[in-house]
């Protein structure tokens, strides 16, 4: 497969069905950035402390991956199958953020990020997943998205925040509470 095909040199891409749109349209910048928390998640998948949850996180990748294809396709074009996302994947996210939270101390307060590379990339994930759902619920209103998907780019967001803390927790990093001054 070649790689570059020159079609998108004056700024149009195709969606999947084949429609061209710019490349500044919403759609494109909301795979974008789905793809986006993808490529850190990649990058939380490689890091020592997350070795025993490489297929925990691989198995995030593709959910992304599976989202990335709904959003690229074409809403008023019927294309090949593509996979599909469900309700259990939803779950899913809810078991693990249960399964951590259970050995992490109460929030009390806010937590500053940080307190460690690792812990703090994780939190750059979880903002960029902000980011994208933010753009999924744009497009959302532009043109129907899927609930399930909605809904899971929420849960991933919690999911990265609880995996920030506990991460923290492997690595014996202190937690910083915010204290608002007065």
């Amino acid at each position: 497969m070649k790689i570059y095909t020159k079609g998108g040199d004056k700024g149009q891409t195709s969606l999947l069905g084949g429609t061209r749109i710019s490349k500044a349209h919403l759609r494109i910048d909301t795979y974008g950035t789905i793809d986006e928390l993808n490529s850190y998640l990649g990058w939380l998948r490689d890091l020592e402390v997350n070795n025993d949850r490489k297929d925990l996180l691989k198995e995030i990748q593709d959910r992304l991956f599976t989202i990335g294809s709904h959003l690229a396709m074409d809403p008023e074009k019927t294309v090949a199958k593509i996979p599909d996302l469900h309700d259990s994947d939803v779950t899913f996210l809810e078991n693990e953020i249960d399964q951590m939270t259970a050995s992490l101390a109460e929030m009390k307060s806010f937590i500053l990020p940080g307190g460690h590379s690792s812990v703090s990339l994780c939190h750059v994930a979880r903002c960029v997943c902000r980011r994208a759902e933010r753009l999924v619920i744009a497009l959302h209103q532009e043109s129907p998205v899927e609930a399930t998907i909605l809904s899971y780019v929420n849960r991933l967001s919690d999911f990265l925040f609880v995996l920030a803390r506990k991460m923290g927790q492997e690595l014996g990093i202190e937690e910083l509470p915010w204290k608002p001054r007065r």
